[in-house]
């Protein structure tokens, strides 16, 4: 018997809209008003807040990120004031399932954080309010899970993130980020709470 021929291109079709249905299933906890006002006004870079001229490489092995949204072609100005435009990617809580490693070499020397096991940067404070972690950078590669592993879908998760809050889990993610900041947006002068949360090792190095 002979083996059964698939048309050209069905397969990669097949493939792209078993992504695109995965991340609408993930389609997180809120699409009510108050996640779509938090996705009309995300949190922005200001003029006491200026990233490095170089981004960091980040990777994650394992992550959820719980209601993300995504904003394309943002210009954010850099420390030397030059200007960048890149993607601002927006979430309640970046939740580290395994393994996040950061690296930055500039000015004469290297930056390094290493969280070997699990973390998180935002979340919800002690009195149950949401707090905000915002992204500003390009992501390289990002992976998820139907059935198989499926890399490569970066370009899908940007365009249902610019739609719809998202709430996904993904693998072997790497970027080129310029800034993560992570805030309690409701925090009073007296709040302890810590919205960042990354057990490991802080490592600065030279030639």
């Amino acid at each position: 018997m002979r083996p059964r021929q698939h048309a050209p291109g069905r397969r990669a079709r097949s493939k792209g809209l078993a992504v695109a249905g995965a991340l609408l299933l993930a389609v997180g906890t809120a699409a009510g008003p108050d996640a779509m006002r938090a996705a009309a006004a995300p949190a922005a870079l200001d003029a006491s807040f200026r990233p490095s001229t170089t981004p960091m490489t980040v990777t994650i092995k394992r992550m959820v990120a719980t209601s993300l949204t995504v904003r394309k072609n943002v210009t954010i100005t850099l420390a030397d004031g030059s200007t960048r435009t890149t993607t601002e990617y927006t979430f309640t809580k970046l939740d580290i399932r395994e393994h996040m490693h950061v690296v930055q070499a500039a000015n004469g020397h290297t930056l390094t954080i290493d969280v070997p096991d699990t973390g998180s940067l935002g979340g919800y404070d002690t009195a149950g309010r949401p707090e905000t972690t915002t992204m500003w950078g390009d992501i390289d590669n990002i992976c998820v899970r139907v059935l198989l592993k499926i890399c490569n879908v970066q370009g899908l998760l940007d365009f249902f993130g610019s739609i719809i809050p998202l709430t996904a889990g993904a693998e072997d993610f790497s970027g080129r980020i310029y800034a993560i900041r992570t805030i309690d947006d409701h925090a009073e002068l007296d709040s302890t709470d810590n919205p960042v949360h990354l057990p490991g090792t802080i490592t600065v190095s030279t030639p």
